[in-house]
């Protein structure tokens, strides 16, 4: 039998570079026929996907999936932790939610965790010859060392070796990498073979000093400087870049998006970010609210806290002119529960227990809970019988008068709802905006007369291309599988 090989990246910090990393390996592997899998031990994500197999993961993993030529599965990022506060999570095992802890006792559980971390690392060694592992925020969090299975925990318990990747991007690379590795212990330290700097602009003449004292301080080898990618795409694993620079030439249609304290999915909106047509802004707390054509309500983690900030920041009224104007309106899963007339959460499922009013701008009412609804689906728009494909995570039912007037056929069933009067639409369905007939059918109704053709699954395909190819021209990518191997 083969030998599969496991390679682990880990980084200096959150958002170092470590998701986009593992997806270039992924995809250059995959590009030279070999048999590939990305890996994620723990994920803390609001951003997740659902799987072939029927649970859900964190986005990256799906991506990461994607670029290796596979479908995503619930082997690839065994504990997902979606937090539902500042000190507590729904902790997530295998795709399904088994429960929801707090922080200290998240700790006391991951010696569970574990279990289920090396279960899934070992159903996917009997079918692949590479595993690309990514770690968690920094392997240097001494406090989160004791019981770690996001990072040199798991490294140790499977005997694999780490590349470490920095963003120079941010300042101080030379201190994170040596700081970082300064804090590991002699034999974290010895099984990490090098480095990664990542987002480097400029001269890489003038960065050469500074990569042989690394070398030699170390005793560490600099496997590359990946530079900065100017526009580049990768959906994000949880965090929402507000400041969008884009191209707005061909810019008509005004998009708004409230950011919520707890948004999820927010990924379900790169389509339209990235659209040539389309200005997206997202709004965060106490910033002006601007004037659009279309305001779409995202998912949420905490649908009644999500809400009741919504109220706090004016929205509602803010809301109600806009389409006082013949504005359009959008909720997606959360705030598409946010457009009834109540929200009920019986069994405290997302908070304290108890119900609220909601938006009050459609006939219906739901009602959270226990169990999560996680399904890949495929259907049309009734309206206009535009294609449609997405995934539902979603914890509510909802019901009322309004649902008799829905938005979207799928298999079996019906979707959502669109108002009488055409200007407000609510769906469970993320990742409505993929696909290219849905999105073209969805800028029509809020108000883009003639659209550009914009293929967002091709874009994503040619930006993991990119990817692969700057890594390949930039690292000693074949001295780092060697050393791996």
């Amino acid at each position: 039998m083969t030998k599969t090989h496991t390679i682990m990246i880990q980084g200096t910090t959150s958002d170092a570079g470590k998701s986009t990393i593992v997806a270039g390996l992924c995809r250059i592997l995959k590009n030279r026929g070999e048999s590939v899998v990305p890996f994620k031990p723990q994920n803390m994500a609001l951003n997740s996907a659902v799987t072939i197999d029927g649970g859900e993961i964190g986005r990256a993993q799906a991506v990461q999936a994607l670029a290796a030529g596979l479908e995503p599965h619930t082997d690839m990022n065994p504990v997902l932790l979606k937090p539902n506060s500042d000190t507590g999570a729904q902790v997530i095992v295998h795709g399904h939610a088994v429960t929801n802890l707090s922080a200290v006792d998240y700790h006391e559980y991951k010696s569970t965790a574990m279990k289920a971390v090396l279960e899934s690392y070992n159903r996917l060694k009997e079918q692949y010859d590479w595993i690309i592992v990514e770690g968690a925020g920094s392997p240097a969090e001494i406090n989160l060392r004791d019981r770690d299975i996001a990072n040199m925990g798991f490294a140790e318990e499977v005997d694999c070796p780490v590349i470490i990747v920095g963003d120079i991007n941010r300042g101080g690379v030379f201190a994170h990498l040596t700081g970082t590795l300064d804090l590991l212990s002699k034999p974290e330290q010895n099984r990490t073979l090098g480095f990664i700097i990542n987002c480097f602009r400029g001269d890489i003449s003038l960065l050469e000093s500074g990569l042989d004292w690394l070398e030699e301080k170390t005793n560490k080898k600099v496997f590359g400087v990946l530079p900065y990618l100017h526009g580049f795409h990768l959906e994000a694993e949880d965090s929402v870049k507000i400041e969008q620079v884009l191209d707005n030439s061909q810019q008509q249609l005004n998009i708004v998006v409230p950011v919520f304290p707890h948004i999820s999915n927010h990924t379900d909106l790169d389509a339209l970010r990235l659209h040539p047509q389309v200005n997206l802004q997202y709004v965060a707390t106490d910033k002006e609210k601007p004037d659009a054509d279309l305001i779409i309500l995202p998912g949420s983690k905490s649908v009644q806290g999500d809400l009741q900030w919504l109220l706090q920041q004016g929205w509602q009224a803010h809301i109600n002119k806009h389409l006082r104007y013949g504005g359009k309106l959008i909720g997606i899963c959360g705030g598409y529960q946010m457009l009834g007339k109540k929200l009920h959460d019986p069994h405290g499922i997302e908070g304290s227990s108890g119900s609220m009013g909601g938006l009050d701008l459609l006939d219906f009412e739901t009602t959270i809970e226990i169990q999560k609804e996680l399904k890949l689906v495929e259907g049309q728009f009734i309206s206009d019988k535009a294609a449609v494909s997405g995934y539902e995570i979603h914890m509510g039912i909802s019901e009322g008068p309004a649902l008799n007037n829905p938005a979207i056929q799928l298999q079996g069933k019906v979707d959502g709802v669109i108002s009488e009067d055409n200007q407000i639409i609510g769906t469970y369905l993320h990742g409505l905006f993929d696909q290219t007939s849905a999105l073209s059918s969805l800028l029509k109704w809020a108000g883009l007369n003639e659209t550009s053709a914009f293929d967002y699954e091709a874009l994503r395909e040619q930006e993991l291309d990119r990817l692969a190819d700057e890594m390949q021209q930039h690292i000693d990518i074949d001295l780092l599988l060697e050393k791996c191997s």
